[in-house]
Parts: structure tokens; C-alpha cells; sequence
């Protein structure tokens, strides 16, 4: 929890709730109200907050419960489910989204939000909410995640006027595939309305830690979710000269406190195909350290050939190449210097968190650095050399090559 708590006035004079505040850490941002699931501003929804703070945004996390139980927070055995769902029970929609508007122009009058600009994002409780943020406050965006009972307010939906995206579990347990057909049908095609069904998937398949957490449709949907915001509401980050300033340290001044100065408090790098690199800032400062900033060859190079740039990341074909003229830990580990050229293709794609890089994946053939460094025997297997490197300048070298032995 890096965030602290504030208290808000509602509009209708009866009382004051709390709401969880989280800024980013340049101190300002646009505004996101995020709509809590069904256990209060527990721990779970904190730890959403921050990581949406390190995205860039100035978010408030308001008691939706204050009126039945205040301060509620629970957690996700048996007997908290229960009273999660008995608060759910008497959870009166109106006024909560007084309370959702209340979060929203709280929000606006902060200083830290220059602008003004506010989005709304939900889960399962919150998903719906964020729903009905489109269609009956002003915010300026709002994604929704397996929204419960979004089938029972389609009639709102021509009050719209926001980009609104929705994130759908096709198997969710609490949406039956009749309500989540018609929401589908009802909402799909409309001007800024993005609707995302993830097959398989069960209610709740966002929550990390989760019994249906399921991390590839999680990282889909936020991606989509940072999309539709920055879209709307910003931050705007120019994430290609970031990452350019990233290599400038790592392959041309080769400092990695510069190097490290780029990323998120937390990191990590996994360069794929030999599983190097390091998690979190400790290993990952000891892994540039001592097996990558100041190993790699004095005539490393890298060839951009293509660049592709999204709301979080930015996913870049190079060609590597270099000369085996001292051991490289990452790449080639425990294989002493053979004095062979190496020229491969190599794909990174660079995940960030606001204006800081998160991860890298980094993937190239491994086989074919072997075969360049003379470990590897390309007669004996379907395995090339520097020819793959060759035909990523040259699509006109001959094709199928491989398929003929």
C-alpha cells in the first residue's frame, strides 16, 4: 500500500465516506475512479490502485459500502463471501452512483489533475458500475470487467457518449450465456464501445491470486484497458524514445544505474530462449551487473528493421550481430570465446508502466547462434546459420531450403 485514505461528502447530506487515494509518481495525472468488487477497499483493491498509479493516473478508490457497513474490508474464504454477497444484497444502486460521481468530481477538483480528465474502471460489483458511469455520469471513459447485472440496464445504453470497454468472461458463473449474449448483441457495433469475450475464462479471471486468475487473458485485458484510457483521458507517453534511452545505456554507455533509472521500481527481464535475466530490482541489478551490461562484445550492434508501438509496448525487430570475442553470460552461457561473427534476428517486446519499462521478453533462434558459433551441426538437423539473418534483409534468398535435406 503505497496510497492513503481521504474522505469524501456525499451529495445527498447523508454523511461522509472514505475513499483510497494513490498518485502517481510524478505527482499528477489524469483521474481514475476505480469501482470496488464486492469485498470493500480490501487489499486486493489497493494493490489495483498503485499498480494503476504507476501507470500514470491519480486514482480514488471509494467506499461503495459505507452506507450498509463502513470501512468493510474482506477477503475471499466462506464465511467473508457471505457477507460480501449479504452487502451486495442491500447495495442500493442509486445512491451508489451518487457516490461514483461524488469520486469523479472529487477527483477533478484535486490539483494533481490538471486537466480534469476522469475514467471509471470496475470490477465484477465495480464492472457494472463502470457501465452505468457511461451511461448516467460524465465521466470521460470507463472499462468494465465481468460486469454483474449489465444485461439489466441495456436500456441506458443509448445515454453512452464515452468510450466505454467491456471485459467479458464467457463462462462467468454470475452472467448467464443468455444475459451475456444480449449484452454482446446489444452493445456490439456501437461508436466507442469495445466489447472483449475471453473464452474459457470465469468471473474474476483478473484477480491476481484469484482461483480463476488466469494470466494471459489478464495481461489481453489490461493492455485493452490502458488502450482505451489513454485514448481517452491520457497519460500520453512517447514509450519509442524511452526505450531508445534504455539501449543508449545498456549497449552505449553500458551504466546500469542509468539503465536501471528507466524501469519500474520492480522489474524484469526473461530473455526467452536461455530463461536469463533477473526479477525484481535486486537480481535484475546484480543480472545487468555482472552477466550482461559489461559482457557483451565491444563491437555489439544492433540493426533496427522494424518498430511497432502500443498503449503499453513497444515490440522492435532488430538484427543482432556481434563477434564472439569475449563469453556472453545471457546469450551464450559457459561457452568460451570462439572469435566466430554472429548475426541473428532478434525480437524484443518492452512492456511499460507509464512513463517506466516493466519487462522485457527478448526471443531469438538459439539454434542458429549455435550453428554460427560452431556448436551446432546444421547437416544434421533443419537448423541455419547466418542465413536466417541474411533473409530477414533479403526475402528474395531462396525459401525452403531447410525442407530439401
Amino acid at each position: 500500500m503505497t496510497g492513503s485514505y481521504i474522505s469524501l461528502k456525499a451529495v445527498d447530506g447523508s454523511g461522509t465516506f472514505r475513499a483510497y487515494l494513490a498518485l502517481p509518481e510524478g505527482g499528477s495525472g489524469p483521474g481514475l475512479v476505480i469501482a470496488q468488487e464486492i469485498f470493500g477497499i480490501n487489499h486486493t483493491m489497493r494493490e489495483v490502485a498503485d499498480h494503476y498509479a504507476e501507470e500514470g493516473y491519480v486514482v480514488l478508490v471509494p467506499d461503495l459500502f459505507w452506507r450498509q457497513e463502513p470501512e468493510v474490508e474482506l477477503g475471499y474464504g466462506e464465511a467473508d463471501g457471505q457477507r460480501a454477497f449479504a452487502l451486495y444484497g442491500g447495495f442500493d444502486e442509486v445512491k451508489g452512483m451518487q457516490d461514483m460521481q461524488t469520486a469523479i468530481d472529487a477527483l477533478r477538483a484535486r490539483p494533481e489533475v490538471g486537466d480534469g480528465k476522469v475514467g471509471v474502471l470496475g470490477f465484477c460489483l465495480g464492472g457494472k458500475l463502470a457501465y452505468l458511469a457511461a451511461c448516467r455520469t460524465d465521466a470521460d471513459a470507463a472499462v468494465g470487467y465481468y460486469g454483474v447485472g449489465i444485461e439489466a440496464a441495456l436500456d441506458e445504453a443509448d445515454r453512452i457518449e464515452c468510450p466505454l470497454t467491456l471485459h467479458i468472461a464467457e463462462l462467468d458463473q454470475f452472467c448467464s450465456p443468455e444475459a451475456r449474449d444480449r449484452i454482446v448483441q446489444t452493445l456490439r457495433g456501437r461508436p466507442g464501445i469495445s466489447l472483449h469475450v475471453y473464452p474459457g475464462m470465469d468471473h474474476a479471471f483478473a484477480r491476481l491470486g484469484g482461483a480463476h486468475f488466469h494470466k494471459p487473458s489478464a495481461l489481453m485485458a489490461h493492455e485493452r484497458s490502458i488502450a482505451t484510457l489513454k485514448g481517452a483521458i491520457g497519460p500520453h507517453y512517447d514509450l519509442s524514445t524511452l526505450w531508445d534511452k534504455h539501449c543508449e545505456y545498456e549497449f552505449g554507455t553500458r551504466n546500469v544505474d542509468d539503465t536501471m533509472s528507466t524501469m519500474v521500481a520492480e522489474p524484469y527481464v526473461n530473455h526467452i530462449p536461455t530463461m536469463t535475466g533477473g526479477v525484481g530490482y535486486k537480481a535484475l541489478h546484480a543480472f545487468y551487473t555482472n552477466h550482461f551490461v559489461n559482457s557483451n562484445p565491444p563491437d555489439t550492434a544492433l540493426m533496427p528493421v522494424s518498430r511497432t508501438v502500443g498503449a503499453t509496448q513497444v515490440v522492435d525487430e532488430v538484427l543482432f550481430s556481434f563477434t564472439h570475442t569475449t563469453e556472453i553470460p545471457w546469450m551464450l552461457p559457459g561457452v568460451a570465446p570462439t572469435g566466430k561473427r554472429v548475426e541473428v534476428p532478434l525480437l524484443a517486446v518492452i512492456n511499460f508502466r507509464g512513463n517506466k519499462l516493466y519487462h522485457e521478453h527478448i526471443y531469438w533462434d538459439q539454434a542458429s547462434v549455435l550453428v554460427q558459433v560452431g556448436l551446432l551441426d546444421p547437416k544434421l538437423l533443419p537448423v541455419a546459420g547466418i542465413e536466417t539473418a541474411r533473409k530477414l534483409l533479403d526475402e528474395t534468398l531462396p525459401s525452403n531450403t531447410l525442407m530439401k535435406k
